[in-house]
């Protein structure tokens, strides 16, 4: 029961973002991951195709 009570205590200390807050940095986190996708995407049929201009 007292790691409870600690628990409880302890998130009422924590500062907790605003709906706006929130909504941004997840949009940042979206984003980030969409263009490190295609990134990875490019270099990947980059890649792709100069291996298959070497094999051939």
């Amino acid at each position: 029961m007292n790691f409870l009570r600690s628990v409880r205590e302890e998130m009422k200390l924590v500062s907790w973002p605003s709906k706006k807050q929130l909504r941004h940095d997840s949009l940042v986190v979206i984003e980030t991951a969409i263009i490190f996708a295609l990134m990875f995407f490019i270099m990947d049929t980059a890649i792709q195709a100069l291996i298959n201009l070497v094999i051939r």
